[in-house]
């Protein structure tokens, strides 16, 4: 057993018996790409919720997701890095009175303090491109060895999963956590691909088509729902619902606003 960080060991030989790079590391980047949570400009990636979700309810319905997402990094032998959107990557037109603030503010309300966390603006004129730019960067400029990306609506995303990838990761070039339409919670990669258009439409499929065309091995993890879709939210509320019932940890912050939301019941 070795102590990596804030309580969290690591079983040694466990990792080991996974067969892949034995020179790859079993910990992973997790990149946290965030829009600065505020009522009047609703989170991009709740669009899909207009009109059932009035701007308020969606911006704290996400507001809830990220945070417990961002727990659930915090408590994994990942390292946390928040990707945020500020002035420039904000839809055109997009007013948010201090945008890293409020980024900032949420992390702090999450885990208590920012102090262990790395925060970085995001840089590209789709998520794509911003999503590629990071990745090819911590990869290739960084010397970073897997880097996983996680949507901070994926509410119901714990450290086993986020550690499996990690280990995955060992065997696997790119790791894909397909959610709900064609779409992922999570993406993962040890190696760059093309990220051109990768978001555009049905990731997980565009993902791994471009993972495949660089000659990299393509797995996947799990699936998940997220509190992007209408289908999504009653997946996650379904899911804690019977998380609570069996005595098992929940997504608490996620859950407290889905208490409140009855139009998807």
């Amino acid at each position: 057993m070795v102590v990596l960080k804030a309580g969290f060991v690591i079983n040694v030989q466990a990792f080991d018996a996974f067969k892949g790079d034995p020179d790859r590391s079993p910990l992973m980047h997790v990149v946290v790409p965030l829009d600065p949570p505020d009522a009047q400009n609703p989170p991009a990636a709740l669009e899909a919720l207009e009109p059932d979700l009035n701007p308020g309810v969606a911006t704290d319905l996400y507001r809830g997701a990220a945070m417990d997402v961002v727990r659930a990094v915090a408590a994994s032998g990942g390292d946390l890095l928040i990707n945020y959107r500020d002035e420039e990557t904000l839809p055109a037109g997009t007013t948010v009175d201090d945008p890293v603030g409020r980024v900032q503010e949420l992390v702090s309300t999450a885990l208590g303090e920012t102090e262990s966390v790395r925060f970085e603006r995001q840089v590209g004129s789709n998520k794509s491109a911003r999503v590629g730019n990071t990745v090819t960067h911590l990869l290739e400029r960084e010397g970073v060895q897997t880097v996983g990306v996680l949507e901070p609506t994926a509410a119901l995303v714990g450290r086993t999963e986020i550690d499996g990838l990690a280990m995955a990761l060992r065997r696997n070039d790119v790791m894909l956590g397909p959610s709900l339409t064609g779409d992922v919670y999570v993406a993962a990669f040890a190696e760059p691909i093309d990220f051109t258009a990768v978001y555009a439409d049905r990731p997980v499929a565009t993902i791994a088509e471009a993972g495949v065309a660089a000659d990299l091995a393509v797995g996947f993890a799990p699936r998940v729902p997220t509190v992007a879709s209408r289908t999504g939210i009653r997946g996650t509320a379904a899911e804690i619902i019977a998380r609570r019932a069996a005595g098992t940890a929940i997504p608490e912050a996620t859950a407290e606003v889905l208490e409140t939301v009855d139009v998807f019941r």
